[in-house]
């Protein structure tokens, strides 16, 4: 690591900190050119944000935490910015994900908890602070199952195929588009989320990819998590409880089983997404972590398309087509009942 730098936050930490008698641990990272490290100094820790400019833009990301934390979502406070070097000083939100705690016990009242808080984010007007979840951006990531994993499997689709799966992204796209579209964090699962203290709010990260799209997404990003699996019944009980926060302006025609519609169509989308970004991230990166998730995500495609007669061809196109090279390579989902 390059000492220059080392000495350039050392000494920045000690002048925002007042105090030159702080430790300083690295923490592990697989992400980008930005590192973290825990800053201790007597009994109080922060967290340092170390994104090298000419690397890393972490403009977006002081933005988009100042504008949540202004409006009540519980983001890390910034202590202290120097943005022409690429340093943050964070408040530390600690080590516990929600991940960590969620068992078939605790899980019913850490949704309720998070449900809340995406309500309260929805309720924040972002349309002049965060881009258009675009019909394009839509069909570009269900893009990815195709640029990515077919490939990766040696399957060509026919000229047949090519437009079944071009009308079917549409259908999928635009769907997305006709719902209430709100603040969406992009990521909200149980890896983004974290007990804070003993605070009942749980604290968010991973939010500067927010843009404004459909009030459904985030909430499939924790119902149906690509990292974790709850039994379907429950699953539609927590669209239920996430139903009925919603403002009554959003459920203008909309009742519950048009609003579960509308949740699993923007789940299809978002795992037919997943598809192409875990076999990029192998294929393109050598991240291969991911690859052990495949098959949950196979197998969450294949619940949520039942009954939807629309999408019956396309899906008659993978189970026919794709599975079989899919399971051989990356293996089946056992399912956890």
């Amino acid at each position: 690591m390059n000492t220059q730098r080392e000495q350039l936050i050392q000494t920045w930490v000690a002048s925002v900190l007042e105090s030159d008698q702080f430790e300083i641990s690295f923490l592990a990272g697989d992400a980008s050119f930005r590192r973290y490290a825990r800053i201790k100094l007597n009994n109080k820790t922060f967290m340092l944000m170390d994104a090298p400019p000419e690397k890393e833009d972490c403009v977006p990301f002081v933005t988009i935490d100042e504008f949540f934390h202004q409006h009540g979502v519980r983001v890390p406070e910034i202590v202290a910015k120097d943005l022409e070097n690429g340093f943050l000083l964070l408040e530390d939100f600690g080590d516990v994900l929600l991940s960590t705690l969620l068992n078939d016990d605790t899980v019913d009242a850490y949704y309720e908890q998070s449900f809340k808080q995406l309500i309260q984010l929805q309720s924040i007007s972002g349309e002049e602070h965060f881009p258009a979840y675009s019909y394009e951006k839509l069909i570009s990531e269900m893009e990815l199952l195709t640029d990515w994993m077919l490939p990766a499997l040696k399957i060509v689709p026919t000229e047949d195929e090519a437009a079944l799966i071009k009308r079917t992204f549409a259908i999928l796209a635009n769907t997305a588009l006709a719902q209430p579209q709100v603040i969406v964090h992009r990521d909200f699962h149980s890896r983004n989320l974290m007990k804070v203290g003993d605070d009942t709010e749980l604290g968010v990260i991973d939010f500067q990819d927010a843009v404004i799209g459909a009030d459904t997404y985030d909430l499939i990003s924790i119902t149906r998590d690509a990292y974790v699996q709850w039994n379907a019944d429950r699953v539609y009980r927590w669209f239920e409880t996430f139903y009925n926060l919603l403002p009554a302006s959003t459920k203008v025609d909309r009742d519950l089983d048009q609003f579960k519609k509308d949740a699993d169509m923007m789940a299809i989308q978002r795992h037919i997404k997943i598809l192409g970004i875990f076999v990029r991230l192998f294929e393109r990166d050598g991240k291969s972590g991911y690859l052990k998730d495949l098959p949950r995500v196979m197998w969450y495609l294949l619940e949520e398309t039942q009954g939807y007669t629309e999408l019956d061809a396309f899906m008659q196109f993978i189970r026919v087509r794709v599975l079989p090279a899919f399971e051989a390579k990356y293996g089946t989902y056992e399912v956890v009942a």
